[in-house]
């Protein structure tokens, strides 16, 4: 087990505060039976209110985490508490041969990691199917885009003012048909134009302006062909169309110490994702890893706001690069304290703002650090205040303005987050004593 793994770092890995607590509860020898551990796992049963104690089991490399417990929070406090154990009493993991069903679950991972290697490797050896997968879906996006145009041109000649009280099956209908012709990332800029039409003032303002994004977008694939490599990335990343990371992990990435700066979860077309945002130590590239899973299946990778994974990322394909994937990780380090350097007002983060959209129209939110800033109150809206008393709202889903406030005690703090171009959603915030205290925030993406 990595010695990296401290009861703070654990804890970090709740998925609430009241997790956290009832992991902590848990953390005694006296709560479990069958006590063990390998190389590779950690098991034991605690007794719960049900008849047969609860079989936890966690693999500390990834971390992953199982249990019978009927809990739907991932990990459960029964993982965090066993993991919790470990770590104050490893004497009394005495077992060291895996039951059945820890075994039967170490195995059914290997399994179906190889399973995913082996279509992998069935679909690379059959490029002629490829080729007409791709050939058909092509085909049918076209025809989908077209449709899409005919339907914006109709929705502006009639006026903005005929959709602002339109029931959301007016918009999901039309993001109904982009979804049959396999243009998902279009379907959701169009499912998401009814909640703006209903957003309250302004709203005219704010749809005009995602209608022209899908507008652009629709002209920018009638002519792909004809445009950069880099923006014809991004222009398919809009519409759906996904990259093969087993390609992108063949090129050569940028090796660094890349400061894990904040987690941000969410749900994204039923699905739970996880936007991690990182920077480099050297080269101070920020680099955001999307990771999605099902239901309660835990993702692939768990890393802590806070940390140092000291790695090689390799960036997407696009105008503006962001999103990148992990292609070799040596080790995570401890928790920094380093302090941020941040940008030295809002007006310069605008400015930043404005080039990248200027690069990528279709970005949703960039990565901004800001140094001395004050938390304020404006009528019933938290706001951040520059040294220069220019004021940038906070997000509506950040839901830590105590802590905020605690932080600060009034006095300028440097805060890391993402900026949607109205509003700011803090995820880190560097106190003037230098500690980093970590937001890890969830939002319906």
């Amino acid at each position: 087990m990595s010695e990296s793994w401290t009861p703070e770092r654990i804890l970090a890995l709740a998925p609430d505060s009241s997790s956290a607590s009832a992991g902590r509860g848990l953390a005694a020898k006296k709560n479990w039976g069958s006590l063990g551990k390998t190389d590779t796992a950690i098991w034991g049963e605690c007794q719960g209110s049900g008849k047969n104690p609860y079989q936890t089991r966690i693999d500390p490399l990834e971390p992953a985490f199982k249990c019978s417990c009927p809990s739907r929070k991932f990990p459960c406090k029964h993982g965090l508490g066993l993991f919790l154990l470990l770590q104050s009493d490893a004497a009394a993991f005495t077992g060291n041969t895996p039951p059945a069903w820890v075994t039967e679950w170490l195995e059914g991972r290997i399994k179906r990691s190889d399973a995913k290697e082996t279509k992998k490797a069935e679909v690379a050896t059959d490029p002629k199917a490829s080729e007409k997968r791709i050939a058909a879906r092509a085909k049918k996006v076209n025809a989908g885009l077209l449709e899409l145009s005919v339907w914006l041109r109709d929705l502006v000649r009639t006026g903005l003012s005929s959709v602002q009280n339109k029931q959301y099956s007016f918009w999901d209908g039309v993001a109904a048909r982009l979804i049959d012709a396999q243009a998902p990332g279009a379907a959701r800029m169009v499912r998401e134009l009814g909640g703006i039409a209903s957003s309250g003032e302004g709203w005219a303002e704010r749809l005009l302006e995602r209608l022209g994004k899908i507008h652009l977008l629709c002209e920018a694939y009638s002519r792909i062909e004809r445009l950069p490599e880099s923006v014809q990335a991004d222009v398919r990343t809009a519409i759906g169309f996904t990259q093969s990371q087993d390609e992108l992990l063949e090129q050569t990435g940028i090796e660094d110490s890349w400061h894990v700066l904040g987690i941000v979860e969410g749900i994204l077309d039923r699905l739970r994702v996880r936007r991690t945002w990182l920077r480099g130590a050297k080269s101070g590239q920020y680099a955001m890893l999307l990771d999605f899973t099902h239901g309660n299946l835990p993702f692939e990778r768990i890393l802590e706001a806070g940390s140092v994974l000291a790695g090689e990322l390799v960036y997407f394909p696009s105008n503006h690069p962001t999103r990148a994937v992990i292609k070799k990780a040596e080790r995570e380090l401890e928790h920094v304290t380093k302090k941020l350097e941040g940008l030295v007002d809002f007006e310069t983060m605008l400015e930043q703002y404005a080039a990248a959209i200027a690069t990528q129209p279709w970005l949703e939110r960039i990565p901004v650090t800001i140094s001395s800033l004050i938390p304020d109150k404006m009528a019933e809206i938290w706001v951040l205040r520059d040294p220069s008393n220019q004021i940038i709202p906070l997000h509506p889903s950040y839901a830590q303005i105590p802590n905020l406030l605690a932080i600060s005690g009034g006095h300028p703090i440097t805060v890391f987050g993402e900026f949607d171009g109205q509003t700011l959603l803090p995820l880190l915030i560097h106190s003037g004593d230098g500690i980093f205290v970590q937001s890890h925030t969830s939002e319906e993406t």
